[in-house]
Formats: C-alpha cells, structure tokens, sequence
C-alpha cells in the first residue's frame, strides 16, 4: 500500500499555498513532473521561477525518489531577475584575468597643460628645482640652475638630451628681474621674474628673450616697442644674433641649434693649427677639418699663411772657435756613449786600452 505524498507550494503571486497530490505509482520526481502538475494551478510558467523543493534547488536534470520525501512537502517558487547589466550580476564574458589587468595596469595622470608650461618657466630643466640664482641659458634657451647644472657636468651626470654642453662656454648667465614686492619664496604657482620694461610676468604666457652679451632677460614686446641696438637695461652693445628665444617653439629651437653648430664650425677653423709634435711635424687643420702633418722650416710659411720657427739645436749656434760637440754637450746629454764601457777600478775607459 503506498502513502500519499503531498506538496504545498508557495508562489510570491498567490495569497495562499496550492497543494499538490502525488500519483502513488510514482517513484522518481523531476522538474517537467512537477511543471506538469502546475499547469491548471499556477497562472506563471515554471521557467520564470527558481524552484527550491524542501530547501534543494531543482533543475532539468534533479531526480528525486519518492520514497525519500516526507508526507508533506514544501515547493517555493523565487521570481528570477532578469539580466542585461546593472542588476550587479555577471553577464559571464567576462574573466577574473581581465579585471586583474584592469586594475593592475595604472593608467598615467593626465597633465594639467598650464601646469606643464608654468614648469619650464619657474622650475630649473635639470633638477626641476624652482629658478634661484645664480641661473643660466644654454644655446638652445632652456634655463637651468648654474649649481645643479655644474655639479651635473662634473660629475658627468648630464641626460644625454643636454649633451651638446660641454662646459662654462655652452652656458650664459642671466639676471631675472624679481616681480616687485616678491618675498623671495619658492612658490611654484606664481611667476616670481618679470620683465624689468614692460612689467611682463615670466610665465609662459609672453616671450622672452635672453641676451648673450649682458645676461639681462626681457620681453619681446619691450625688445621690438624700444627699438634699440643696446640693451634696454644697461645700454651694452647688442646684434640680432646675441638675443636667445627662452623655452621657444620647435621651429625656434631648430634655428638656435643651426646657429650653434655654425658658430662651432667656425671656432674649430679658427683654432687651425694644433700644438707640435716632438719630432718637429706640426698638425694643421684644414678647411674640411682634416687633419695633416708638415715638417716644419725656419722661417717658413705653413698651408694657412701662420709663420712657424724651426725646433731649436744647440749645435746651431756655436760660437767661434769653440768645438760643435763639446757646446751641445753643455746642453744636452743624448751624446752616444757606445765606446765607453765601465770596469771595476775605473769609469767611461775607452775600448781597446784596457
């Protein structure tokens, strides 16, 4: 004789239970048995629900033996919540690996332009230490602190980006005009320079313009509304090319890097003549910058038109009835000594006497 089972179930959309008879012949129960139950019951397909059967969540594939239930049964039926994002669930694309990397990788702080530009101009373009004297220029217009920028040279620790300095002659050294009233303060959010014609706050925001003679610093507007071949300041002598663009734009910067390498060019074909060698050959440079030896003539005119004077001999200038060999010997000692040799009871004793 077989015992009847029965199964309430609960449903968020009903104010009361629905019982459910079992079949006695029955002996396995699964999902589609009990959907098929809850067809002329339950107004909502199964497949909008989860269902929990005495606490065990069904699926298409639960079997449960009859036998095993108890007497009376519970069913619960929990709405399901439907997907598309934003519901705090899973779409399962994703992976744990991407959210890894996602996290991981940090991304750069974006910069702030303004701040970017207001760098260059307050802050040395070495140390990033703000500007103080003593300051100065290279040849290309960045500014730098002059210690930071010694110490890095003697130290040879100077970025490859500012190998073209190669010592006090590749810098010149300027005088900022401190902003009036300015306590001296390392503020990196003000100008703490400005032009001292027109007022001009060094700051980015106007051009500026450093001269190679004087070292003084102003603005570009000053240098073209006082039209004037001195400086404004001090009233030294100044040409076109004296005036260096500070932090200039790349075009600039191309045309301060041409007139560098110019001026270079023209020292080394200045220099011409190298300093002699022992043997008497001297190295001359010559218009392309090769270098080659001539022998060296008294009184005689080497490839650049430079008069060089024979090495001196001291056997040249014996005086008059005095022996060649003897008056060089006073000077120098090369004299060969091949023929003496030296014995135990007596120095320099010719061969051949002993």
């Amino acid at each position: 004789m077989h015992n009847r089972r029965q199964i309430f179930v609960n449903s968020p959309f009903d104010h009361q239970s629905i019982a459910l008879q079992l079949n006695p012949t029955q002996s396995v129960l699964t999902l589609s048995n009990l959907t098929s139950l809850l067809e002329s019951s339950h107004p909502k397909s199964l497949s909008d629900f989860s269902v929990v059967l005495d606490g065990k969540l069904m699926n298409g594939s639960t079997r449960i033996q009859v036998s095993n239930l108890p007497s009376i049964s519970t069913l619960t039926l929990h709405p399901r919540l439907c997907g598309g994002g934003g519901d705090g669930g899973a779409t399962g694309a994703e992976s744990r690996d991407c959210y890894l990397k996602m996290y991981a990788e940090k991304k750069p702080d974006k910069v702030d332009p303004n701040e970017q530009r207001l760098s260059k101009w307050l802050n040395c373009a070495l140390s990033n230490e703000p500007l103080a004297e003593p300051c100065v220029i290279d040849l290309l217009g960045n500014l730098f602190n002059k210690e930071a920028l010694v110490h890095a040279l003697l130290t040879k620790k100077l970025p490859k980006q500012f190998s073209y300095i190669k010592g006090l002659k590749d810098m010149v050294n300027i005088k900022l005009t401190s902003v009036a009233g300015s306590d001296g303060s390392t503020d990196t959010t003000s100008a703490q320079f400005q032009c001292p014609i027109s007022g001009f706050e060094f700051n980015g925001k106007y051009k500026f313009f450093a001269l190679r003679g004087c070292g003084h610093v102003m603005s570009a507007k000053a240098l073209k509304e006082v039209k004037s071949s001195s400086c404004l300041v001090c009233h030294a002598d100044v040409t076109e090319s004296d005036k260096i663009v500070i932090n200039g734009t790349e075009e600039e910067v191309s045309l301060l890097r041409e007139r560098m390498e110019e001026e270079k060019a023209k020292l080394r074909e200045k220099k011409g003549v190298s300093k002699k060698s022992k043997n008497g050959v001297t190295a001359v440079a010559d218009a392309g910058g090769k270098v080659a030896k001539r022998q060296i003539d008294d009184g005689n005119v080497n490839g650049n038109g430079v008069t060089v004077k024979k090495k001196f001999k001291a056997g040249d200038k014996v005086p008059v009835n005095a022996t060649k060999e003897v008056y060089a010997s006073l000077f120098t000692s090369s004299k060969k000594k091949t023929d003496f040799r030296e014995t135990y009871s007596c120095r320099s004793l010719p061969l051949g006497r002993n």
